[in-house]
C-alpha cells in the first residue's frame, strides 16, 4: 500500500494529513474552509485516494496560509507515498467537463516542479472562497510533490463550476499517472531515476 502520513505544524497552522494513493475515493476532510474540504473531497473520490486531513489555521488572517500548506502537506504526502516510482504509468492528460465548463489537466511525475496554470474569469470569490488561492494550493502542491503539472481552462463561467471541474480533473490525473502498469519495468525513464 502506498500511503504516506504527514504532520505540519507552524506558528500559522497545524495539519494532520494522511494519504493511500491506492484507495478508494473515501475521505475525511476537515481545514475550515468549506470549498476547499468540498474540492478536496471531489479530488479524492474521483483520483479514488483515500485521504484524510485536519487543519487548524489562522482564518481569522485569511485563508491563504491553510490553502498553501495544505498544497505543501499533500504534495509531501504525494512524494513520499509513491516511493521509488518503480513500474508507475508516470503521464496522465485528463480533460473534465463540469456543466459549462471544460479544462484540461496534465502531468508528469518527473521529480521536477513545474506549474502551468492558464485560468482566467474567475470571480475573487466563491462563497467566503478566494479563488486566487487555488493558484497558490497547486503551486504549493507541485514543489512538494516533485511533479510537473498544466492546468488549461478551455472554457467556463461559473467560477464553482470551473474550479470544480479543475479538482476533479487533477484527481483523475493524479490516479492515472501513478497507476502501476505492469508492462513498465523499473523506473520510467531513460535516464534511470524520476
Amino acid at each position: 500500500m502506498r500511503h504516506a502520513k504527514i504532520n505540519r505544524k507552524t506558528n500559522e497552522t497545524a495539519i494532520t494529513l494522511e494519504l493511500s494513493i491506492d484507495g478508494t475515493g473515501t475521505s475525511s476532510i476537515q481545514t475550515g474552509i468549506g470549498f476547499l474540504d468540498h474540492m478536496l473531497t471531489l479530488m479524492t473520490k474521483h483520483g479514488l485516494f483515500d485521504l484524510n486531513v485536519t487543519c487548524d489555521g489562522d482564518l481569522e488572517v485569511d485563508q491563504h496560509h491553510s490553502v498553501e500548506d495544505i498544497g505543501i502537506a499533500l504534495g509531501q504526502a504525494f512524494h513520499e507515498a509513491l516511493g521509488n516510482k518503480e513500474g508507475i504509468t508516470r503521464y496522465a492528460t485528463i480533460t473534465t467537463p463540469m456543466d459549462e465548463s471544460l479544462s484540461t489537466t496534465s502531468i508528469d511525475i518527473s521529480g521536477r516542479s513545474y506549474l502551468v496554470y492558464h485560468v482566467e474569469g474567475l470571480k475573487d470569490k466563491v462563497g467566503n472562497f478566494d479563488t486566487e488561492l487555488v493558484e497558490e494550493f497547486f503551486i504549493a502542491f507541485v514543489s512538494n510533490a516533485k511533479v510537473n503539472l498544466h492546468i488549461n481552462l478551455a472554457y467556463g463561467k461559473n467560477s464553482h463550476h470551473i474550479i470544480e471541474s479543475i479538482f476533479k480533473g487533477f484527481g483523475r490525473a493524479l490516479d492515472q499517472a501513478s497507476l502501476i502498469n505492469p508492462r513498465v519495468k523499473g523506473v520510467p525513464s531513460t535516464k534511470g531515476s524520476l
